[in-house]
């Protein structure tokens, strides 16, 4: 399987493991020039910026070790291009959580509030 069939399959899996849970889905892969944002959903009173890994090993790091600072700063980027573009989501919360999927079964991890803006930056 190419590795683009086998990131939108683990995209797919990781939105309707998130469905599942409860969440709507508003959209999938925001792009602009800051980067991209796999899927964005709403959860109660709170919009969720997901960012979906996968890694068929951990050999060189575990899907979710692949989300460091820079990718971080990437989604952060993209988020805010997001919230201007659409200003009715600025009044809700925001988080950023990952769904990293690992391995040959596929293991899913949702991990809500991975990580935040550093106000400092």
């Amino acid at each position: 399987m190419a590795a683009i069939s086998r990131g939108r399959a683990a995209e797919d899996r990781a939105c309707a493991h998130l469905l599942s849970a409860g969440l709507i889905l508003l959209e999938r892969n925001y792009y602009c020039r800051r980067g991209e944002i796999d899927l964005v959903l709403q959860d109660a009173d709170t919009l969720v910026f997901v960012e979906v890994r996968y890694r068929r090993q951990n050999s060189f790091g575990s899907a979710l070790e692949s989300v460091d600072r820079r990718k971080q700063a990437r989604l952060i980027a993209a988020a805010q291009h997001y919230l201007q573009a659409r200003t009715h989501s600025a009044r809700l919360n925001c988080r950023f959580d990952v769904v990293a999927i690992t391995g040959q079964e596929k293991t899913l991890e949702w991990i809500r509030h991975a990580f935040t803006v550093d106000p400092q930056v």
